[in-house]
């Protein structure tokens, strides 16, 4: 099929074209950065630079490609190491979330684009409380926090109008990613031991090898009925296990742990929340509708793999 990625370049993207050109299909590729047009090419991808927020370019852009599926993957994450204030850090990528996606979306109708595979998050979040493993069928249930609010209003955009949008609109909730070229930084903060656990570590984190997110992206290029799909390993769990883990995959020092009220003091609510309550996904529909497996089922071994490449 003519597909087209935006976003390209980025931690999934680098992973996803060249797997959608080993897969036959013919892709054109677009990035905001003139000096990684080589990069696209090298990958097999006609590449072209646009601004994803700019609507006129935009649109043109697919027209040219008259692309049968379009895959919207923009983010802006580059500085993640202070999360602090959450709408400040991810301000461009809401952006991207929602000016972004309308942008795509009036494209496609223009192109009749009738296949749309937008990207989310199933990663760890501020939920109201512990409980089960959330299903796409369970609300956001987010808890209110005064320097996270439009990014929740983003991602519910994003997985609102993108299904209702086109006659086959699919979003996929990534879990927390890993692996080649993807949270680089979360190992330098373990081994600096600059990460730690906060008031227990018991929230229950969804993670995703990048490669495996990459996979099931192409396998939703024809599979897949339209509306939400968690895509996350199969081994949601505390956040103090996985880190403690991961820690000890690098040869570091176990992760310090701290009371959730210094926690505050130093990282915020919002990483407090997420080290606490998060909830983590299950992969259940993905894996039975999209016919995706993880080739890495549970981070353990995910974790060594990243590592020890």
């Amino acid at each position: 099929m003519r597909v087209f990625v935006t976003g390209a370049t980025g931690a999934l993207g680098r992973h996803l074209v060249p797997g959608l050109v080993a897969a036959g299909h013919e892709v054109t590729a677009t990035t905001r950065t003139p000096g990684k047009v080589a990069q696209l090419r090298e990958a097999g991808a006609t590449p072209v630079v646009v601004d994803g927020l700019d609507r006129e370019a935009v649109i043109a852009a697919v027209l040219a490609a008259a692309p049968e599926v379009i895959m919207h993957q923009m983010t802006a994450l580059a500085d993640m190491r202070s999360f602090r204030n959450p709408d400040k850090l991810f301000s461009t990528t809401n952006e991207l979330r929602t000016r972004g996606t309308d942008n795509l979306l009036a494209a496609a109708e223009r192109a009749g684009t009738r296949r749309v595979i937008a990207q989310s998050y199933a990663g760890a979040g501020p939920d109201r409380r512990s409980g089960p493993l959330k299903t796409e069928e369970d609300p956001p249930d987010w808890r209110p926090i005064r320097s996270a609010v439009q990014g929740p209003a983003a991602i519910r955009h994003v997985e609102e109008t993108v299904p209702a949008a086109v006659p086959e609109g699919i979003v996929l909730r990534y879990g927390t990613f890993y692996g080649p070229g993807a949270s680089e930084l979360l190992l330098d903060a373990l081994r600096k031991r600059q990460l730690p656990v906060i008031g227990g570590g018991t929230g229950v984190w969804s993670f995703l090898e990048v490669t495996d997110a990459a996979a099931a992206t192409i396998a939703a290029v024809d599979r897949g009925a339209p509306g939400v799909y968690n895509v996350v390993d199969s081994d949601p769990a505390p956040v103090a296990e996985s880190l403690t883990y991961l820690a000890k995959v690098l040869g570091a020092k176990p992760p310090l742990r701290i009371p959730a009220w210094l926690g505050r003091l130093l990282a915020g609510e919002f990483v407090v929340a997420q080290m606490t309550t998060s909830r983590g996904y299950s992969n259940e529909k993905a894996r039975k509708e999209l016919g995706w497996e993880p080739r890495y089922a549970s981070w353990r071994e995910g974790f060594r793999a990243w590592v020890s490449a």
